[in-house]
């Protein structure tokens, strides 16, 4: 998947570095349009390279002291009582909430490509706001949510707690854009209105994601059993 991702990444990337908005005029300017570029491509990256150092394959890390999902009538397992339960894995509905996780990373590269034009250091100042600002939420949350669905895919007992966590990120970036967009000198009118879509689609996605799969992180056996090392009482 990581090498689909460079191709289709990398050829979208090419493309649009081709048709900057101003020709760059000099190698600082080349710079600010192909740095943010690069990151969008090895963001994914970066989150399985630290999955990989904090989450090794094989190991059952131990479970957080204090459990923060106190709903429901629960008994405790060990390790390998956890193993041996029929609902251990991240498979079935389980499943779907982790493509979900990884679809994320490619829906949101289109979107900010389809929305952001290319800039160099020659655009004016308000366009290269934009388009840092965005680039930047672009590059964080693709790692966030990459490093969610290995830790998930690992049955990291703190996933959810990091998605949770993520989520949150998520919608304080989109407000944080919002207010720092809005005060870019020199902004025009029809471009911030264009930009709010986007932002408001970014946040839209997150609120539908909270309300469909917390109650699932919350009180599903599969997820208890996986991640919590606890079963139904």
């Amino acid at each position: 998947m990581l090498i689909g991702w460079t191709w289709f990444a990398g050829l979208a990337c090419l493309l649009r570095m081709l048709f900057p908005v101003a020709p760059a005029n000099g190698l600082a300017s080349a710079l600010v349009m192909f740095v943010p570029h690069a990151l969008v491509i090895a963001s994914p990256f970066f989150g399985y390279w630290t999955a990989n150092a904090l989450f090794p394959r094989g190991v059952d890390f131990a479970q957080p002291q204090i459990r923060l999902a106190a709903l429901g009538k629960w008994h405790r397992l060990d390790a390998l009582a956890a193993r041996d339960h029929p609902a251990f894995g991240p498979v079935g509905v389980m499943a779907s909430l982790l493509l979900g996780m990884l679809l994320n990373v490619p829906v949101r590269t289109v979107e900010f490509m389809a929305a952001v034009p290319t800039m160099t250091g020659a655009a004016p100042l308000w366009g290269q706001m934009i388009y840092f600002a965005l680039s930047a939420d672009l590059i964080v949350m693709n790692f966030l949510y990459v490093l969610c669905f290995f830790m998930a895919l690992r049955g990291n007992p703190f996933f959810p707690r990091l998605l949770l966590l993520t989520w949150g990120i998520d919608v304080a970036s989109q407000l944080a854009i919002a207010s720092y967009v809005s005060g870019a000198p020199g902004l025009p009118a029809a471009v911030g209105h264009a930009i709010q879509p986007l932002l408001d689609s970014n946040i839209k996605k997150v609120f539908i994601s909270i309300i469909i799969w917390m109650p699932y992180l919350i009180l599903s056996e599969r997820v208890n059993v996986t991640y919590r090392w606890r079963r139904p009482a």
